[in-house]
């Protein structure tokens, strides 16, 4: 039996990430050209020997049901799993979770139904590294924790988005989360340890960040969660270190969370780049497996990008992007610093041949087409000659089959874009 379970969390409606979640999970949104966020996090459990794993969703999670039954198939002589818990209502509970501690909680019974399970990993389904989980088992037992928190140097101007730590040797003695003001960060930076700690490190980190990360004993997830609070690092682990062992587990290596669209893209983009910090050709990520034919370029130049399966590019200049599965490239069709998501399905020349008939344009990316600093979301039917560039630097807006956001320009899901169309 697992002597090590891992609950990843799915996060809510994922309004950062609108409109990439507007008809899908945020787990289920789709990164690096053939992946999914929420491959990220079973692979590293995976590749850590968890093969227990259990995904708590509540909204939108028909594709990322469809996701994890086709890529993550375990056979019936190996007693690994990964299940998906959707929010619902049962004879304790008639809501929807509340909180990421809530839905551990109701979920509790199915995490607790196998006796030799000793820990609980509880992680983020939103975020991209690579991370040993044994390695932070290892710290946990060795120090005796009851609780074990992955933390990361930030800068006092990126605490304001996390839950920062203070610690008296690898013990936390205190959990803030999320200050906004220098008075409340007192006491708070650790420059010293984290110097010594990560040489070489931006001077400018000198406070401990969670990752979201937490490592439960089964006694000790089961006492904090007999309580109405609802957050973890509002509520839970404050709580818990005023009467638990709670250690500080320090991460070496790339981290980030990709839970707006600008982190989003720009993850994307260093995806592509030579020297990308996180790289998936060594980091071994998981996913479905397509069968599909390699991708065929032709006249094309392609410089810093991904170009995944089964995608066509003709003639078209591709220049720090990520080509997404089954992407169809046009002549002379330009894509800069793009996430181009490709699509679900093939047209046949019946469907093109029909579509022409109609007035619609075909799926992928039309000659001549521009595409700047934008994210085209799977299936979207881009025309000729178009211009998606945001020339005028417009902040936010919301328009007819497009979005912007933080000056990018995201095309939802099965979106047509007439020909000659200007973003």
């Amino acid at each position: 039996m697992p002597a090590t379970i891992a609950v990843i969390l799915g996060g809510g409606k994922g309004s950062r990430l609108y409109p990439l979640t507007k008809d899908r999970s945020k787990p289920a949104v789709p990164i690096g050209g053939k992946y999914r966020l929420i491959d990220i996090p079973v692979s590293n459990c995976m590749n850590s020997s968890i093969y227990s794993i259990f995904i708590l969703t509540q909204f939108n999670s028909a594709s990322l049901n469809k996701h994890i039954n086709n890529a993550y198939r375990f056979d019936q002589f190996h007693e690994g799993f990964v299940d998906i818990l959707a929010a619902e209502q049962s004879n304790e509970s008639m809501d929807w979770f509340q909180g990421t501690a809530d839905a551990v909680r109701k979920n509790l019974r199915h995490l607790l139904a196998y006796p030799d399970v000793e820990n609980i990993l509880v992680l983020s389904g939103d975020q991209i590294y690579t991370m040993d989980y044994q390695k932070l088992i290892d710290f946990h037992y060795e120090n005796d924790n009851e609780i074990t928190i992955s933390a990361i140097p930030v800068t006092e101007e990126e605490t304001r988005a996390f839950g920062i730590l203070r610690l008296d040797g690898m013990h936390i003695t205190s959990f803030l989360e999320k200050p906004q003001t220098s008075e409340a960060r007192q006491g708070y930076a650790h420059p010293t340890l984290i110097n010594r700690t990560f040489p070489n490190i931006d001077e400018k980190k000198e406070y401990l960040a969670s990752m979201g990360i937490y490592l439960f004993s089964r006694k000790a997830l089961e006492e904090v969660l007999d309580s109405s609070f609802e957050d973890f690092g509002h509520e839970i682990i404050p709580q818990a270190i005023k009467n638990m062992r709670v250690g500080c587990y320090l991460f070496h290596g790339y981290w980030e969370d990709v839970g707006t669209i600008s982190a989003f893209l720009s993850a994307n983009i260093d995806f592509a780049s030579d020297d990308g910090r996180f790289d998936f050709f060594k980091d071994h990520i998981f996913t479905n497996s397509r069968f599909l034919p390699a991708s065929r370029m032709s006249g094309a130049s392609v410089d810093q990008s991904l170009v995944a399966d089964g995608s066509i590019v003709k003639g078209a200049v591709v220049n720090k992007s990520i080509i997404g599965v089954r992407s169809l490239l046009q002549n002379r069709a330009k894509i800069e610093e793009s996430v181009i998501m490709g699509a679900d399905y093939y047209e046949t020349a019946e469907h093109k041949l029909n579509n022409a008939m109609e007035g619609i344009v075909d799926i992928g990316i039309g000659e001549g087409t521009v595409i700047r600093r934008a994210i085209v979301d799977k299936n979207s039917r881009i025309g000729k000659n178009c211009q998606l560039i945001n020339e005028a630097g417009v902040e936010e807006a919301d328009g007819d089959n497009y979005y912007i956001r933080s000056r990018i320009i995201i095309i939802p899901k099965n979106s047509i874009i007439p020909d000659g169309t200007l973003i």
